[in-house]
């Protein structure tokens, strides 16, 4: 497998079989997508917009690679439907601003937390929610909240130092 899931075997295939225009909000640019409204939001990401932060590693929101924001909040994209979205969508390459990274990417630069890389920016997603909640957590805290997020190399160390480093960055901003 490449990345992407053959349809023909895992799921329906995601024609346009009077597919409706669904609007979309993502990373402050608004979208009308000619999609089945049951198609996942990563795969609307990904195949109609050329977004591809959010990977596919799962596709049953047990392991995080596609994590995104909805509306500030940590969701997984592949098993969320592009027509139930509400609110605005972002992705890793919104998070940063275009002259800076996210305290939370540079963090992860700072600990050096990738290895592979592959389950990186749903873990950056993931820990840029949480921090928008928990601006001062604890080590087990931190663990609690990224336990939802998959890493097969194992970086988590890395990942709570670096999430602690974020956070006092971002209380410092």
């Amino acid at each position: 497998m490449t990345g992407r899931p053959d349809f023909a075997t895992v799921g329906p295939k995601w024609r346009r079989l009077g597919g409706r225009t669904v609007k979309l909000s993502v990373n402050g640019v608004e979208h009308e997508l000619d999609v089945e409204p049951e198609m996942p939001l990563l795969w609307a990401l990904r195949d109609a917009l050329g977004i591809t932060g959010p990977k596919y590693g799962c596709g049953i929101a047990q392991c995080g690679a596609c994590t995104v924001h909805v509306n500030g909040l940590a969701v997984r994209s592949c098993v969320l439907r592009v027509g139930d979205v509400q609110g605005p969508v972002t992705t890793i390459e919104g998070l940063g601003q275009a002259d800076a990274l996210h305290a939370v990417q540079a963090a992860w630069i700072e600990h050096q937390v990738a290895q592979c890389g592959y389950c990186q920016s749903g873990q950056i997603m993931a820990a840029a929610a949480f921090l928008a909640i928990q601006p001062e957590p604890t080590d087990e805290q931190i663990d609690r909240a990224m336990s939802a997020n998959l890493c097969r190399c194992g970086t988590y160390t890395r990942i709570r130092e670096a999430v602690h480093t974020a956070a006092a960055k971002l209380r410092e901003a």
